[in-house]
């Protein structure tokens, strides 16, 4: 990494010291979850509490963090998840990483639970902890207003709100109010060490071995994304342009995925939200994309104000179709509730829809029925509270519906299954099923990418696919992994690298980081960073007792699914079980995991000692 340390914050001896990162770690995993889930290996001991004292909590950035580099402006945060019992990851952008790349730190790990509750300052390389307990109930737009109003207009936030404090399972950390590390629950994992937020002023430049090649490289890379026409749709559409296409592709996750087709899918589409509640598009540091949407609106008397960001995809998805709500205003203020509270919005779509399926069938009695737009906002304050139903709800997924004997909860290991159908893009649901994170969309290969075109001829994916079969998908499902593991160890958002073109960009990044680190990387080199990092994240779920037999898709996506193009199209358990074995043997694995001959044949002798 560029400073080669991380600050090391004991919350409850209350000291701040340096954390040293091994040269060799550096060229191994190189940095963000690589650099992350090597620390953990050493630092978070064998079966901790996810919501105690032993658990580390990780904040890391990759080498290009603070340079302006497209897409670069993100960081991971990375903890044993009390979603899934084992170390996950998660990847935010917005200002705040950018802010924390320059902070004389690669990032900060905080272990131990604080007395009472404090927030850590990071301010030009000096660090310090101060009491939050005036903080300590407020939510993410109060938080970030008033820490920036004591600590300057350049301070940066990244926060919980009242949702990790009341260890919700599905609270995220918010950075800039409206940029949320979801899924796993590390807003819980904040909230149970008493730790409200970081905020970092991030003014020392960051050494570049050579600044002129990389500003040639970027320079590069913005004309590539410029040209692009793709790039221009995401500008103007956002991420929400997937909620048409996925419709008439038959796979925008209806009714708790029992169908694919929505049938009021344009009043929530992207051109619908652009005529409407858009006020502007938003960015990350140093991103020409501008994919982020700003609206404003109001729902029911409650306004939805620009601060907060406003829906992306899987937001829309999750309160729309998944729940069948086809009003955009609600949708609106469920997103600007959850940013509020630090809730992560696919998990609680994916709640609420669970709990709309049990009430229409008889099992529960909660008055809330399929598209009531009303009954969806009110949920999320039950959750976000720990009121009533909200309070079981609140402990995740997997505990609610063991609770109410629900058998229709869709989740893989404890994570809720993100928008995006497996039963139409075969490869995702055999990535959802392997993953060690739980379903996951952000590592997959969507098998829409490969139906026009071969992205990827350099990486061995030559000829187009049909997203419907399961032909060649164990291979280009590992391929796609290693590089997108590689990105998240970068760490680098997909969106510049995937618009740009994989051919165009990934050069570009590869040597976007010599220009940065020295660190010369060529093709084989990627794809070993990448393979070497999803490694270590099987060894911690290995760690934990996990096999083999923990990889499984829920028993609602081996059903056929209905309405849509994809009508009768379902995951036959036999098929999926004989892609995880020939995946298995790809990846070198057997029934634990990645074996010590595989870890051999990628250079890992140092982490054979972790092995179960």
């Amino acid at each position: 990494m560029t400073f080669g340390r991380y600050l090391d914050v004991d919350l409850s001896a209350r000291t701040i010291q340096d954390y040293r990162i091994p040269e060799d770690w550096t060229r191994m995993y190189m940095g963000g979850r690589g650099i992350g889930a090597r620390i953990l290996l050493s630092e978070l001991p064998r079966g901790a509490d996810p919501l105690g004292p032993d658990n580390v909590l990780v904040f890391g950035t990759g080498p290009l963090a603070g340079t302006g580099f497209p897409g670069a402006s993100r960081n991971v945060v990375m903890a044993k998840s009390p979603k899934t019992g084992s170390v996950s990851g998660s990847y935010v952008g917005g200002y705040f990483p950018h802010a924390l790349g320059n902070s004389a730190y690669d990032g900060i790990l905080f272990r131990e639970q604080s007395e009472v509750p404090c927030y850590l300052t990071l301010v030009d390389g000096k660090a310090e902890l101060h009491e939050a307990s005036e903080l300590w109930g407020l939510g993410v737009g109060e938080t970030v207003d008033r820490l920036v109003a004591l600590h300057g207009r350049e301070a940066k936030v990244s926060c919980i709100g009242p949702a990790g404090e009341r260890l919700v399972r599905c609270a995220a950390v918010i950075n800039d109010r409206n940029r949320a590390a979801g899924r796993p629950g590390f807003g819980a994992v904040m909230g149970s060490k008493l730790l409200k937020a970081v905020v970092v002023v991030g003014n020392v430049p960051k050494p570049i071995r050579d600044a002129e090649k990389l500003r040639e490289i970027t320079k590069r890379l913005v004309v590539s994304l410029s040209e692009n026409p793709g790039t221009k749709r995401m500008h103007e559409l956002g991420t929400c342009t997937g909620i048409l296409g996925n419709n008439e592709r038959g796979i925008l996750p209806t009714r708790n995925f029992k169908e694919g087709w929505f049938d009021s899918a344009e009043k929530i589409s992207a051109e619908v939200l652009r005529e409407t509640i858009l006020t502007e598009p938003d960015t990350c540091t140093g991103c020409p994309i501008r994919c982020k949407r700003v609206v404003e609106t109001e729902f029911r008397g409650e306004k939805v104000t620009p601060g907060f960001g406003g829906p992306e995809y899987e937001t829309v998805a999750a309160f729309g179709p998944l729940c069948l709500v086809d009003n955009l205003d609600a949708i609106a203020l469920a997103n600007q509730k959850c940013n509020d509270y630090g809730l992560d919005t696919i998990s609680v779509g994916n709640l609420i829809a669970m709990v709309m399926e049990a009430c229409e069938v008889g099992i529960l009695d909660e008055g809330l029925s399929w598209g009531d737009a009303s009954g969806l906002v009110d949920m999320v304050d039950k959750i976000g509270n720990r009121e009533g139903i909200g309070d079981v709800l609140a402990d995740g997924i997997e505990h609610a519906s063991a609770k109410y004997g629900i058998d229709f909860a869709v989740h893989v290991k404890g994570q809720e299954v993100p928008l995006h159908e497996p039963r139409g893009k075969k490869a995702i649901g055999l990535q959802y099923a392997v993953s060690p994170r739980g379903a996951e969309h952000m590592e997959a290969m969507h098998d829409t990418e490969l139906e026009a075109d071969c992205p990827l001829p350099s990486y061995g994916v030559s000829e187009s696919m049909d997203r419907l079969s399961w032909d060649g998908k164990p291979a280009v499902t590992v391929t796609y992994e290693n590089i997108r593991s590689f990105l998240n160890s970068a760490i680098t958002c997909v969106f510049p690298i995937r618009d740009a073109g994989y051919e165009i960009s990934l050069p570009m990044l590869r040597e976007a980081i010599q220009a940065v680190v020295g660190l010369e990387i060529d093709k084989q080199g990627l794809v070993d960073i990448g393979a070497r990092n999803w490694n270590l994240l099987k060894i911690h779920v290995a760690r934990e007792g996990a096999t083999r037999a923990d990889d499984d898709l829920p028993s609602r996506l081996k059903q056929a699914i209905s309405k849509g193009s994809c009508d009768g199209q379902a995951i036959p358990d036999d098929v999926l079980q004989q892609q995880i074995d020939e995946y298995y043997t790809l990846r070198g694995w057997d029934d634990k995991g990645p074996t010590k001959e595989t870890l051999r044949r990628l250079a890992m002798q140092e982490v054979e000692s972790f092995l179960p």
